[in-house]
């Protein structure tokens, strides 16, 4: 199955931007309405998003013949996910006060994992 790079290149490139607007919005819109827990907790969420949307745009634009494609794919899928489950869950939990929101914010962090077990595992053997 071959992956739709241009498509995998825009999704990092708004997942990245959305990102940085959202870590804007936090220091100069939440700081004052946010505990410093919050903040954090906030913080963390930004940082994931980004470092995660970065890795994407890598794990995309790594060569055909480094690794296998199907197994790349899912690591891609794997980091959309972890930013939508792990960030997501932490963006709502501070925006609705739904502190069972905080549970599922672990399953987000495994999803990060699974997509980096993924990229190491497809790596091809060098020939």
């Amino acid at each position: 199955m071959a992956m739709n790079k241009p498509i995998w290149i825009k999704i990092a490139a708004f997942a990245a931007a959305l990102a940085v607007v959202l870590g804007a919005f936090g220091a100069h819109g939440l700081e004052s309405s946010l505990t410093p827990r919050s903040m954090a907790t906030f913080n963390t969420a930004v940082h994931y998003q980004f470092l995660h949307s970065l890795a994407l745009f890598v794990v995309v634009s790594l060569p055909d013949d480094l690794v296998n494609s199907r197994l790349r794919t899912w690591a891609a899928k794997a980091f959309l996910v972890g930013m939508i489950i792990f960030s997501g869950s932490l963006y709502l939990l501070l925006l609705t006060g739904l502190s069972w929101l905080g549970m599922i914010t672990p399953l987000g962090g495994i999803t990060f994992i699974s997509g980096w077990a993924l990229i190491f595992f497809s790596v091809k053997r060098p020939q």
